[in-house]
């Protein structure tokens, strides 16, 4: 059944929020952040993480063409993009949390209290 395009947009998409808990690629990409500086195979991956060795494979193969595993030979590892985007999320997290808790810096509702709008600014 289609669906429409507000619908549409308001889906998120599977690059930017990375996959789905309880998914095969969710299951590899806990595994292979939780060990960064190693690289492994295709049965060692299904081992650790109890992903059907049928399913590794494939999975892999879209994660690399995502950006988010790095293969050479027979191995596999987690991308050194992969990490840095998660250095930056949890940097953002941080920085956030950190502001909130902060008594110097104003909530968005004071500001928008003093800002002004350079649309209607009398200053033109």
């Amino acid at each position: 059944m289609p669906i429409s395009s507000d619908r549409f947009e308001r889906i998120s998409s599977d690059s930017s929020n990375g996959p789905s808990p309880g998914t095969n690629a969710a299951a590899i990409l806990t595994f292979l952040r939780e060990h960064p500086d190693q690289a492994f195979t295709q049965s060692e991956i299904a081992t650790e993480t109890a992903v059907k060795s049928g399913s590794v494979g494939p999975t892999l193969v879209r994660l690399r063409e995502r950006g988010r595993v790095d293969h050479r030979g027979t191995y596999w590892r987690i991308s050194d993009h992969d990490q840095s985007v998660d250095a930056a999320t949890g940097h953002a997290v941080e920085t956030l949390a950190e502001r909130e808790s902060d008594d110097e810096t104003p909530s968005y509702e004071d500001w928008q209290e003093y800002a002004v709008d350079p649309r209607t600014s009398d200053d033109e």
